[in-house]
């Protein structure tokens, strides 16, 4: 923590042996890089600084991107007290002694800012801790968080903190790292220009990353030797997939292979389908969405695709990787390349809406059964008519609640197979008219 003045200075022998990301921590926001919708001249934090007022924030963003250093430079910039704790290794007995210290400073008129990294990692009553603080002016709350805050974060937290997006390093910010770097370090990285490129690729955004990876190539390259592209990937083999199954890599994976599916591009599903095998996703998670989307987007215009669905999810649970992964390709394409049709999916919404709406209205006593003197004499099962002794096997009847009169929910769209369940739905329209004319 930053209040600590007592703390033993660090020789200057074990400082430069610190991380490179380390080093070129930024001094000001003005250094920051990467976030100059938010640290630059006319960014939002600027704005907040030059007003004098700040308020509770929460960062968003992926790792790598400032988010810790640009809440430690708000601090001194603004002539706040700095307090930093981690979601992951605190509790409530940690929380309490931060605000009892944040109240102390108060009373001698020094507000504090407060750092909680892994913000999301807090649970509900945890966050609801910090309500009271925020209210009175105790702390000026800062959460950093990987997640979509809006998933994670108590509402109540929310609207009380403004939520700031971080954005991925692009590789014009990247490559202004890697000469910083080159200058702290009075050398040249030993990489070719498509090397260089390569490496920046790499870090895939990630601030933190490029500096590590460049680190590794200092550490490697012997006298007078410059790396290539192959030589690069040799020496710092192959960076991980920036993916987290429980974070926004995860839903925006998901998300990028649903809507390909749904726009019949089967190439761009497969890329999605294959990036998520990649990084590591449960095969019979994707197995289930891919179960989602047979029923929400393809529906009766294609009924074979949640049988295929199912099919391919078993034959992953049979076979296991890599075989198995081929199924679940094989699911996908049939999925992109099927008819499209939302029409049960909109038509069950409806439906739901409906009965919500109306509560419980009996059914018409036609279609009710009488298994009682009583319940007879009252009129019900009086009328009903057997469809299977129809014309047709269709006698027409109305089976909705007479309160709300015939009800249009199932709209079948004019491609696939539903082209022939909309004939047959037609068909009995055109009878039910000709048999109940009212």
């Amino acid at each position: 923590m930053s209040d600590d003045l007592f703390a033993p200075r660090v020789p200057e022998e074990v400082a430069s042996r610190r991380p490179l990301a380390d080093r070129l921590r930024p001094k000001t926001l003005g250094e920051v890089t990467g976030q100059e919708h938010l640290t630059g001249e006319d960014g939002v934090l600027r704005r907040m600084i030059e007003s004098g007022s700040l308020g509770s924030m929460i960062f968003w963003g992926p790792p790598g991107t400032g988010k810790t250093t640009v809440a430690r430079l708000l601090s001194g910039e603004a002539g706040l007290a700095f307090e930093q704790i981690s979601a992951i290794f605190s509790g409530v007995a940690d929380l309490k002694k931060v605000f009892e210290a944040a109240r102390m400073r108060r009373m001698d008129g020094r507000q504090t800012l407060l750092f909680v990294d892994e913000i999301h990692r807090f649970n509900r009553a945890q966050q609801d801790s910090f309500l009271p603080v925020m209210e009175d002016g105790t702390v000026i709350l800062v959460g950093a968080t990987t997640e979509n805050p809006s998933f994670e974060l108590n509402a109540a937290l929310l609207s009380r903190a403004r939520v700031l997006t971080f954005r991925s390093h692009d590789e014009q910010s990247l490559e202004e790292l890697l000469k910083r770097a080159e200058t702290v370090e009075s050398r040249p990285l030993p990489l070719t220009e498509d090397a260089r490129a390569s490496l920046i690729r790499m870090a895939d955004g990630d601030g933190r990353a490029v500096l590590t990876l460049a680190e590794e190539v200092w550490r490697a390259a012997r006298e007078g030797e410059t790396f290539d592209t192959e030589g690069l990937t040799r020496i710092v083999q192959r960076r991980a997939p920036v993916y987290d199954k429980a974070q926004d890599g995860h839903y925006n994976l998901i998300s990028a292979l649903h809507k390909s599916v749904r726009g019949s591009d089967p190439d761009a599903a497969l890329y999605y389908l294959a990036r998520m095998f990649d990084a590591g996703e449960d095969p019979l998670y994707l197995g289930r969405r891919l179960v989602r989307m047979a029923v929400e987007d393809i529906g009766l215009a294609d009924p074979q695709a949640l049988v295929i669905c199912n099919a391919a999810k078993d034959a992953y649970d049979y076979l296991g990787s890599p075989e198995g992964e081929l199924a679940l390709a094989e699911a996908c394409v049939y999925l992109a390349t099927a008819p499209k049709s939302n029409a049960v999916y909109t038509a069950f919404k409806a439906a739901t809406i409906a009965a919500k709406q109306n509560g419980s209205l009996l059914p018409p006593k036609h279609i009710l059964n009488a298994p009682t003197k009583l319940m007879k004499g009252e009129g019900y099962g009086e009328g009903y008519r057997y469809d299977h002794d129809e014309p047709d096997a269709f006698s027409g009847q109305d089976y909705f609640p007479e309160k709300m009169g015939r009800q249009t929910f199932y709209d079948p769209p004019e491609r696939g197979f539903e082209r022939e369940i909309r004939k047959r739905l037609d068909w009995w329209e055109k009878l039910r008219k000709e048999r109940n004319p009212r």
